[in-house]
């Protein structure tokens, strides 16, 4: 049997020529250099499509320099820093409240732990001018909880607050689910050796779990303040676009636009361009040194 076997093998081969097979070696290389080839002019025509706008703002940008009124300047600086005070403020709010709900859906401590994950998501993929709309009917003067603080005169909306309130709504996601993900990697063993040195819960959590999750909730919280500083849609439809009081930064480079002020807009589109670059410069070397970005 093993002779019988060994002949139909030789002459399966002989029946593919030399000749025969490197010809198919030789399509089968052509077919790979033709897919790659493909593939980077797919991959080149995207980047291309991408880096086009943002060099374009750029130049632009630089022309307008040397023509910087001191409207424009009183404009940027006004805008930059209610929009820093308002996303700092917001950031507070996000990691002060979002970190014990993170480590609480890590450790599955939350009841219907899938409509509670929904209802974080949903302001990632919710239209801003949804949000908006659903800040302004729940906080506003006429709104379920604004009707009861209007009546003890406190007014939320088209006031700072309101800005705050509309950052914190749309930031909450990124910080949640990064911070979860950190929790949820934390090897349980680590926490209960330190339980058994006579560690308390609060000295576990403050010498053990926070130092391990310390990078993803950093490269949470940077996601976080980037999105509270580029919100528009939800900022605009509840706080309104008053300056010096809820103008942000997006809402002034749209002001200004609006009103024929390109040079304005052009120098605060490039600021808030380079805020976004440093910020996904931090989020890359916070997510190296964690060895994941999120």
């Amino acid at each position: 049997m093993t002779e019988q076997s060994s002949q139909r093998e030789s002459a399966g081969a002989d029946a593919y020529p030399a000749s025969s097979r490197r010809v198919n070696v030789r399509t089968t290389s052509n077919s790979e250099s033709g897919l790659r080839t493909a593939m980077w002019l797919a991959s080149i025509a995207l980047l291309l499509f991408l880096a086009i706008p943002l060099i374009a703002l750029i130049l632009r940008a630089a022309d307008a320099v040397g023509s910087v009124s001191d409207r424009t300047s009183d404009t940027l600086w006004q805008a930059m820093r209610l929009t820093l005070v308002t996303s700092a403020i917001s950031l507070g709010i996000v990691i002060l409240l979002g970190t014990p709900l993170a480590y609480l859906l890590a450790r599955g401590k939350v009841p219907f732990s899938r409509v509670v994950d929904t209802i974080i998501d949903l302001p990632m993929v919710l239209p801003p001018a949804v949000a908006g709309i659903a800040l302004l009917m729940a906080f506003g003067r006429r709104g379920i909880v604004g009707s009861h603080l209007d009546d003890a005169g406190i007014t939320l909306g088209f006031t700072t607050a309101a800005v705050i309130i509309a950052q914190t709504f749309v930031a909450v996601p990124f910080y949640v689910r990064s911070a979860r993900a950190g929790f949820a990697r934390v090897d349980r063993h680590l926490e209960d050796a330190a339980a058994d040195l006579g560690a308390t819960p609060g000295a576990v959590l403050r010498t053990v779990i926070l130092p391990l999750v310390r990078p993803n909730l950093a490269a949470g919280a940077v996601l976080a303040w980037a999105r509270a500083v580029g919100e528009f849609g939800a900022t605009i439809m509840f706080a309104g676009n008053f300056a010096g009081r809820t103008q942000t930064m997006p809402l002034a480079i749209y002001g200004r636009y609006e009103a024929g002020d390109l040079e304005t807009a052009l120098l605060l589109s490039v600021v808030l361009l380079a805020a976004a670059m440093l910020v996904l410069l931090a989020v890359r070397s916070v997510g190296g040194r964690s060895g994941d970005l999120i």
